[in-house]
């Protein structure tokens, strides 16, 4: 019984334990096949959840984006108005210097008064202008209730001066481009 030696090696391998390549590779599939669908399952989720998670982490940091550019524009705005109160409280000074210069208007130029009356004031309006401060212009100009407070309305022969600022009582001021003051005046009718 002499059995030629390929045979020896198919009984050998067709014993309880031993597989052909072939059975294995065919049980391999079998088994991937079947972990494929839990698997797919599996990353199904993870990628779910990694789409959940970017999702949020770009909310966040839109938000925090937003919240960044609305504390500089609010710092911005802060540091633009905060000399507004010193400049509010200097603005009756600028006022008495205006009528000082006025009521000096018949005084001789070279008088020591007059001129240090106008050294003063020059300082003072040269250095609030640095700080953004602005004198309004407005005679002449359409009323405008924004800028303009009417203290009365005066009859005016000229068709063209109605609903215009025919005299100013008090300056109105910008201060960094806000309205700071608004100007007190007479409206035409």
């Amino acid at each position: 019984m002499n059995k030629p030696h390929n045979e020896h090696k198919e009984e050998v391998n067709k014993q309880p334990g031993n597989a052909t390549a072939e059975e294995l590779q065919l049980q391999s599939d079998v088994e991937a096949s079947e972990q494929r669908p839990l698997e797919e399952n599996i990353i199904e989720k993870l990628s779910a959840e990694l789409a959940e998670q970017k999702e949020q982490h770009m909310r966040l940091y839109a938000e925090f984006d937003n919240f960044r550019k609305r504390s500089l524009k609010e710092r911005t705005e802060y540091f633009k108005s905060a000399g507004s109160d010193i400049v509010i409280d200097l603005l009756p000074v600028m006022d008495d210097f205006e009528r000082a210069l006025k009521a000096s208007a018949g005084i001789n130029e070279k008088d020591p008064l007059k001129e240090g009356i106008v050294l003063v004031y020059h300082k003072l309006k040269g250095m609030l202008e640095q700080k953004g401060l602005k004198a309004m212009t407005t005679i002449g100009t359409e009323f405008d209730v924004d800028l303009h407070e009417a203290v009365t309305g005066t009859p005016v022969e000229d068709p063209a001066m109605k609903g215009k600022v025919v005299d100013e009582l008090e300056k109105g001021y910008w201060y960094n481009d806000k309205v700071i003051r608004h100007a007190k005046v007479v409206v035409g009718s």
